[in-house]
Order: C-alpha cells, then sequence, then structure tokens
C-alpha cells in the first residue's frame, strides 16, 4: 500500500462478509474505502486527483487491493463532483457533465467501475452523498429534510426531503446562484469560468484565495475577506430557507473548517432574513439550526457507503 496516500485499514479480515466499496470523487482529491453493512469503515485511501484516466485506473487498483483481504465486494458507492447525469434513462448516466475541473467533461465515472467490477453502483452528487450520511448517522438523523451545503474549492449542496436526496431536471446547484454584491467586494470579477460572480465565484475557496492571496485560516481576524465570506453565505442559508424550507442547514468542506465563520453565517443569514420568518429555529435556535456535520471528513465516504448499501438494496 501507498504509504504516502492517507491509509486507514483495520486489522479484522472477514474473508465471507459483505463488503462495500466508497468512492468519494473529489476535484482536488479521491477517498476509496471499504466499508460493511453496520456503515463502518474498514479501509480507507486518499490520493489526489489527476486527469481523468489516471484517476480513475487508480480507483479501481486501490479498490481491488483494498477490497481482496475483507471479503466479496457487494456493490459500490461514489459521490462525485458534478455536474453530474443523474438520470438512469440517459446514456451519459453516471457521467460528470460541464464541469470547471480541467479535462474531466463527459468522463463515465460510474460506467467505469461497473465493468470493473461487475456489481451494482450506486452514483449521486458528493454533496448528495455527504448529505445521505449525515441524515443516516450524523447531524441530521433527528430531520427528515435538510440542506447540506459544502464550502471548499467550489461550493455545492445536496438537499434531502423525506430522507432522499432531490433529483430533477439534474440536482441543485446552489453555488451558481447571484448573491448581492457586498459593498467591500464590489470589482472582485469572480473565479466561476462559466458566471464570473455567483456564489461559487465569489464565495468559495477559489475566489477567497484569488481576492486575497491567501486561504482563510491564513488572514487576521480583522481582514475584511471574514465579513465578505460571511456575508455571501448568509445570504445562501436564507435564499434555501425562503426557498427549500429545510428543518436544518448542515454546512461542511475546507472552508467550514474555520469555526469562528459559523457564528458569523448565523448572523448574516438572521440579517437577510429581515424578521420574515417566524419559527423558533430562526429567531432564537440558529445555532442548533445552521450546524457544522458530526461526521467531519468522513461524511463524504461514509456517503459513498451510503449510497453502495442502497444500490446493493436495490439489486436484491
Amino acid at each position: 500500500m501507498n504509504k504516502q496516500a492517507n491509509a486507514l485499514c483495520s486489522m479484522t479480515m472477514n474473508n465471507h462478509a459483505r463488503i462495500f466499496a466508497a468512492v468519494e470523487a473529489g476535484g482536488t482529491k479521491f477517498a476509496v474505502a471499504i466499508g460493511n453493512e453496520r456503515g463502518e469503515i474498514l479501509c480507507q485511501e486518499r490520493f489526489p486527483t489527476a486527469d481523468p484516466v489516471a484517476t480513475l485506473a487508480a480507483t479501481v487498483s486501490r479498490v481491488r487491493a483494498l477490497a481482496t483481504p475483507h471479503g466479496e465486494l457487494a456493490a459500490i458507492g461514489v459521490g462525485c463532483f458534478g455536474p453530474v447525469q443523474l438520470d438512469p434513462r440517459s446514456e451519459q448516466y453516471g457521467f460528470i457533465g460541464r464541469t470547471p475541473k480541467a479535462g474531466w467533461s463527459s468522463t463515465d465515472v460510474a460506467g467505469t467501475l461497473a465493468r470493473a467490477f461487475g456489481v451494482p453502483v450506486g452514483f449521486d452528487t458528493d454533496t448528495n452523498a455527504a448529505a445521505l450520511a449525515e441524515h443516516r448517522w450524523g447531524g441530521a438523523r433527528d430531520v427528515t429534510s435538510f440542506v447540506y451545503l459544502t464550502i471548499g474549492t467550489g461550493i455545492g449542496g445536496g438537499v434531502i426531503v423525506d430522507g432522499a436526496p432531490i433529483h430533477g431536471l439534474m440536482h441543485p446547484e446552489v453555488g451558481h446562484i447571484y448573491p448581492r454584491r457586498h459593498p467591500l467586494d464590489a470589482k472582485f470579477p469572480g473565479v466561476c469560468p462559466f458566471h464570473g460572480d455567483c456564489l461559487e465565484g465569489l464565495a468559495s475557496g477559489s475566489a477567497i484565495n484569488a481576492r486575497s492571496g491567501a486561504l482563510l485560516r491564513e488572514l487576521d481576524a480583522a481582514h475584511p475577506q471574514w465579513e465578505i465570506e460571511a456575508d455571501y453565505l448568509g445570504q445562501l442559508c436564507a435564499q434555501l430557507i425562503v426557498t427549500v424550507s429545510p428543518l436544518r442547514i448542515v454546512m461542511g468542506g475546507g472552508v467550514m473548517t474555520q469555526w469562528r465563520l459559523l457564528p458569523m453565517i448565523r448572523d448574516r443569514t438572521g440579517h437577510w432574513l429581515g424578521g420574515y420568518i417566524e419559527r423558533e429555529q430562526i429567531l432564537t435556535g440558529l445555532e442548533r439550526y445552521i450546524i457544522a456535520p458530526q461526521l467531519g471528513e468522513n461524511a463524504g465516504v461514509l456517503g459513498a457507503l451510503a449510497l453502495a448499501l442502497d444500490a446493493a438494496a436495490r439489486r436484491g
């Protein structure tokens, strides 16, 4: 096993157990894990995302290597960066669409893994997968509908209603709505290659770095970037509340590891709602309504495991 990869393996091996592969396909890194029917991760590796051919070949190789000591592979789940095609009637089902990630547009992710292993493949967006994990094992176990947001290199959102992710014309792309410009941010053009100054173009980790020349964690607490970021993400939460009406909002991703940002976002959410929503969760309970993920960095890979479990259940 490559020691430079982030490899976490259990010592328990049972060659008769059914096991499931989980693939968190991110624009910056991939995570490959083996889990069981109880939702436990037995073994995991992480490696940087390269070009599609090399990355998917590495994924197949790592799944084989990690699965072999543990049992029979029953299904694979993939939570993938997007946009992706989720309509199983489409010839492009399981493909990545027109993504800002160079070279990855029209990549057949689900089909590649299905052909390599001959098992069911559950496929969804990375944010929908993380949302499923938080609903099944994390901070949204007690609600039937909620939104999971990931604020990292890009911005994405998974919307769960009655325990299942929304799939419509495609899937929610909340990172590409247009916020009102913050007064301190009037001249920044944005970094989204499709829309320029959409939310992802203004508030993603990539936008923070392009605007300030640094990561958020490297900036002094008095730097205006904190105020700008909190305002844009507060606008996002407010718009989701008045459109989707979730029972909770869970905010994860690399940018959100800066915990001082979360109270600032709650404050700006209240500001942008303007007193319109008269519910206890908004008026006095925002610290319990807009929360950090309970599963932390494992939300994505556990979400992919949930997709694998569900794919196996559908197959019977």
